[in-house]
This record gives C-alpha cells, sequence and structure tokens, in this order.
C-alpha cells in the first residue's frame, strides 16, 4: 500500500504505524460514566467502506495523517494532517 504523505509524498506503507480509529469521541475526562469509558476503551466496529484512520508517518516527517481508506480495498482516497482537522473540530482525538 502506498500511502500520499503531504509533506513527504508517495511513500510504502512500511514508514506508517496505524494509530486508531479517526471517527471515536472519547466520554468527557471528568466523566465517571463506567459505561461510556468501557465503550471507548473496548468497543470496536469492523466497518466495510470508506472509514477514517490516524496514522503516524513514523520513518519519515513524523507527522499524524488523517488517511479516508476502503477497507475492503485498501484503496486510499484522501490523506491529510490530523493536526487541521483537530484544530477545525472536525475531529473527536487526537492521536
Amino acid at each position: 500500500m502506498i500511502i500520499k504523505c503531504p509533506y513527504c509524498g508517495p511513500r510504502d506503507v512500511i514508514e506508517f504505524t496505524y494509530q486508531g480509529d479517526a471517527t471515536r469521541q472519547r466520554p468527557d475526562p471528568a466523566s465517571s460514566d463506567q459505561t461510556a469509558w468501557n465503550a471507548y476503551v473496548y468497543d470496536r466496529t469492523n466497518p466495510m467502506g470508506s472509514h477514517r484512520e490516524f496514522w503516524l508517518h513514523a520513518g519519515g516527517c513524523r507527522q499524524h495523517l488523517i488517511i479516508t481508506r476502503d477497507m475492503a480495498t485498501h484503496v486510499i482516497s484522501s490523506v491529510g494532517f490530523a493536526r487541521d482537522a483537530v484544530s477545525s473540530g472536525r475531529e473527536g482525538d487526537r492521536p
């Protein structure tokens, strides 16, 4: 799989580290709702189709990226810096 880093250009997936689902919402840190925290930590979906993920370009520029990838075909439709999405409020968590 080739990932087109916005800073370094096209690179092999071996340079990157998967950091998790970019669509999950973290419960309020002050919350003591055990059910919400258990769901956040342990519950995972296995979506088919397009999905947003956090990746770290560990073997390159060390930037956190948000990659939209088709889970069935592994075709990547978009790559962007995570800092841009987080600062604009489009994503729930920081990587």
